[in-house]
């Protein structure tokens, strides 16, 4: 990198508009290279603009089961990824084909063998080739556009059941409309917009995958509204008087704000809506049945708003074909000209000089074009067909030679590099740490912990604490310290355990006494994050397993075989703007309210107290690689939680400004709360991922990794990878905050030679908001740079950023 720097004025790049054309020269050179496609795109933009006049989205009311209630109309549920119909794809084609000038020329030149003096030839020499280099493509394009089409069609014949007052009909995913009752089963398409009403597992929750809608692999968790999953029948819905009141439909598939009403009760019933009780359509369920009720179709649906238009995609060798044909073209005028120079400017001489032209159009080579779709399409099929690769789908045949020419390669971290499974390696406690060659004495403290005296008692819990109380002071701090820690990590999280059952929609568990034995053989754990997956099943190894949970309850068994029940009173999950997650119980045989919370340590640490040992050991946990979590709780009086409850309450059911009420309302919560334990989880790398990243960076991709994780855990993984190579010197990006800031570490990064750039989500916003193109510009002579802490929507930017400021070609897999 140059050793100048750059100065830190007001006229720096980010803080000016962008340099403007003001006027373009639209002479007749203009018009000729290029200045015609543009016209021609601005009118088609306006028609496009006309005829494709959104309607006015809105909110909306939906009854269930009764779609002749709604007063609107709304699109058909039918997916449409076609680019063409039948009257717009031969138009269609050729301007997409005459839009090149290589098509264009010899269009020009054929054309001008039906004048007679400037013929030359047959007509079949120059339209032949001609005509099969358009018959070729639009076979291509014909082919594809077919295999679209019948990807539709499958997906919108699709066979769901409705529930309807006389029972269960077949209908097509295209036919269903909003208000409809729609059951799908597990491992099935979710066709529609729906709300999530009713489900046949016990503790009335599901997973679904959503890797179609967002590329997350982590299943998300849903939860039934539970007005109605309480309901004794499937056949209740239609003997119930309610509503839904939806939003009107947005882009964000992360957020969502509605009511439940139920019109016959006394009173009236009231549920809030929220992301949890929605079924996105494009994703499939993953455990047990469910029902849901429509309430968006079509194009209103989040996954087609998130879907932009079908669009023509020009590799970049055909862009460069196109100009290497227009300095071609311009040599065979210089020639011309000379030719015609040499005979002399007399008689018509413009007519001998068009006919030079049209004679040195051999100098173009029209085959070149053919060959080059030929091999394209060979290309496509033998990726299709390649046994290394099986399962690759070409959804776009014009570009398969753009994978040869990347040169930046954008991943995630989770489940990318590294396998997504994650195993539990570190308890912290503060003064004490716990790997996994001590986790036997973990495991003794808690059966001590539990030991039931030699007289059985009801109140085991209590029974159980003061055995454990009876020790020395020191062995006994430990202890309780042990036994909260554990009994935290069991408790604050969304795991739902699994057992063989095979029960119906109807909520009818027909192997009810197999899940009472709570039996270790047939018990699985199904949740939408593999570190909380991880949690638990250390807590099980170490004494305290999850046995049951449902909507309102959870039970642990101890080593002694005691069962410890639970009330769910409340629950937040987690979110990326949070990064925390936390759970309010109610003890069963104390009626001790307890509310417990994890989360990332920079979301953590504010909240908790006593935290000074805290960052030491986040940092000491990352340098090993170790994914961490910090882990607290807060005892709550009764008075204290009937006071938060009835304004949490308060805050759900409102329409207008929903999500920051709620966040204002749960932050008064979050304060002063006792710091318990530090967890530590690995996620072991992807095999042959280190000499598949050194094959990459020898070739001369450049590797960027984007991910959620703290500083010291990304710069371990970027190491153990080889992302970064063993020989490479790595620069800290330092913490800014502001402009100054900014200015002076990007000079320091300046004057560095050849070294990799780790740097923080906080640090590049602020980069980015000043220094934007200074920032992209040293980046990109970086051979690896890792991006920690970043949000999605930051990792989308990243991306954009790379193909809006350099020209060369970018690829960004797993959650970039």
């Amino acid at each position: 990198m140059s050793e100048e720097g750059f100065e830190n004025d007001e006229s720096d790049y980010q803080t000016l508009p962008r340099a403007r054309v003001s006027q373009r020269q639209r002479g007749l050179g203009w018009f000729l290279f290029g200045g015609w496609k543009v016209l021609c795109s601005s009118c088609c933009d306006c028609l496009v603009h006309v005829c494709r006049r959104k309607k006015e989205l809105k909110a909306r009311t939906v009854w269930l089961g009764c779609p002749e209630k709604c007063e609107e109309k709304f699109p058909k549920n039918a997916i449409k990824n076609q680019k063409y119909n039948v009257f717009t794809f031969v138009p269609g084609v050729l301007y997409q084909q005459f839009k090149f000038f290589l098509n264009l020329y010899f269009l020009v030149v054929s054309c001008s063998q039906f004048v007679p003096s400037l013929k030359i030839g047959y007509l079949y020499t120059y339209w032949a080739p001609l005509g099969f280099v358009l018959a070729v493509t639009m076979v291509r394009e014909a082919v594809d556009e077919v295999r679209r089409y019948q990807r539709d069609k499958e997906m919108n014949s699709q066979l769901y059941s409705k529930l309807t007052m006389r029972g269960k009909i077949q209908v097509k995913s295209s036919d269903i409309q909003v208000g409809d009752l729609i059951i799908v089963e597990k491992n099935q398409r979710i066709p529609a917009d729906m709300i999530f009403l009713r489900t046949s597992e016990k503790n009335g929750a599901c997973f679904i995958r959503t890797d179609q809608l967002d590329g997350e692999t982590d299943w998300k968790l849903k939860v039934a509204v539970a007005c109605t999953q309480r309901l004794p029948a499937v056949g209740d819905l239609f003997s119930i008087s309610a509503y839904v009141y939806a939003q009107k439909p947005q882009l964000d598939i992360h957020s969502f704000e509605g009511n439940f009403t139920r019109e016959d009760t006394d009173p009236q019933i009231h549920e809030s809506l929220s992301i949890e009780n929605t079924l996105w359509a494009s994703t499939v369920v993953a455990s047990g049945t469910v029902i849901g009720v429509v309430i968006y179709t079509g194009k209103e649906t989040r996954s087609v708003l998130n879907t932009s238009y079908a669009k023509n995609k020009v590799g970049l060798l055909d862009l460069e074909l196109n100009r290497l044909t227009k300095a071609l073209f311009l040599a065979q005028v210089v020639l011309s000209v000379v030719m015609v120079a040499l005979q002399g400017f007399v008689g018509p001489w413009f007519r001998n000089l068009f006919r030079f032209v049209v004679l040195f159009s051999y100098i173009i080579p029209i085959s070149l074009r053919v060959n080059l779709d030929m091999g394209k399409a060979a290309y496509g099929w033998m990726i299709m067909k390649d046994e290394n690769i099986p399962g690759t789908v070409v959804r776009t045949s014009t570009i398969p030679e753009e994978l040869g020419r990347l040169v930046y390669l954008l991943t995630d971290k989770t489940g990318t590099l590294t396998q997504n499974e994650m195993i539990f390696k570190r308890l912290h406690l503060g003064t004490v740490s716990y790997g996994t060659d001590t986790m036997d004495e973990i495991q003794n403290h808690i059966a001590q912990s539990y030991a039931q005296p030699s007289s059985s008692s009801t109140n085991g819990s209590a029974s159980s604490w003061k055995t454990q109380t009876s020790g020395p002071k020191v062995r006994k701090s430990v202890s309780s310290r042990i036994h909260e820690a554990v009994k935290a990590i069991a408790l604050c999280h969304n795991v739902t355990p699994v057992y063989e059952s095979h029960a119906g929609v109807n909520g009818e568990a027909e192997t009810a006494e197999a899940d009472q034995d709570f039996s270790d053989d047939n018990r699985t754990y199904q949740a939408s994050s593999p570190d909380e997956v991880a949690l638990v099943r250390w807590t099980e190894s170490v004494g305290l397993t999850l046995v049951n949970r449902d909507l309102t309850s959870l039970q642990l068994k101890t080593p002694s075989g005691q069962i410890l029940s639970f009330y769910i009173l409340q629950i937040f999950p987690f979110t990326s703007e949070s990064k925390r997650m936390g759970i309010i119980v109610r003890e069963e045989s104390t009626g001790d309210i307890t509310f417990y919370m994890k989360g990332a340590d920079v979301a953590m640490a504010s909240i908790v107290q006593y935290n000074d040992w805290l960052e030491e050991e986040c940092g000491n946990m990352a340098r090993e690689g170790l994914r961490t979590l910090v882990v607290a709780k807060k005892s709550l009086s009764e008075e204290q939680y009937q006071d938060f409850e009835n304004r949490y309450n308060q805050a759900k059911l409102s329409i207008h400004d929903r999500t920051l009420k709620v966040a204002a309302v749960l932050e008064s919560l979050e304060r002063e709360m006792e710091l318990l334990c530090l967890t530590g989880v690995e996620d072991q790398l992807q095999a042959d991922v280190r000499p598949t990243l050194e094959l990459l960076r020898n070739a001369g991709i450049k590797i960027w990794m984007l991910t959620g994780d703290k500083l010291e855990t990304a710069t371990c993984i970027a190491k153990s990878s080889h992302l970064v190579s063993r020989n490479q010197d790595i620069h800290v990006f330092r913490p800014v905050s502001n402009r100054g800031e900014a200015h002076l570490e990007l000079n320091a990064f300046r004057r560095k030679h050849d070294c990799a750039l780790v740097i923080s989500g906080d640090s590049l916003e602020v980069c980015l908001r000043y220094y934007e193109h200074e920032f992209v510009e040293l980046a990109c002579q970086c051979p690896a740079v890792v991006c920690c802490r970043c949000s999605p929507t930051q990792k989308a930017q990243i991306v954009k950023l790379l193909q809006q400021h350099t020209a060369n070609r970018t690829c960004a897999i797993g959650g970039c």
